[in-house]
């Protein structure tokens, strides 16, 4: 009996390795953003840089967390 390749599998593969390229991109992006908004509208007393990393890491987070749970879901 001939085996068929699994391709289901190896697409499997390339979405969980494009995870932690979207996670960095994302980070880079709002950590970017909030060094251009500390520098462009000051403040003594809020750090836009340090809130908006933080809110990139949530947000890559949960774009992993959909993902995998995608993921899943077409294995059923």
């Amino acid at each position: 009996m001939e085996k068929k390749p699994n391709k289901n599998k190896s697409s499997k593969w390339l979405a969980l390795i494009n995870i932690p390229i979207q996670m960095g991109v994302i980070i880079f992006l709002f950590s970017y953003l909030g060094d251009w908004l500390d520098e462009n509208h000051p403040n003594p007393k809020f750090y836009y840089n340090k809130v908006l990393v933080m809110v990139g890491v949530f947000l890559a987070l949960y774009n992993v967390i959909r993902q995998v749970n995608e993921i899943n879901k077409e294995k059923e």
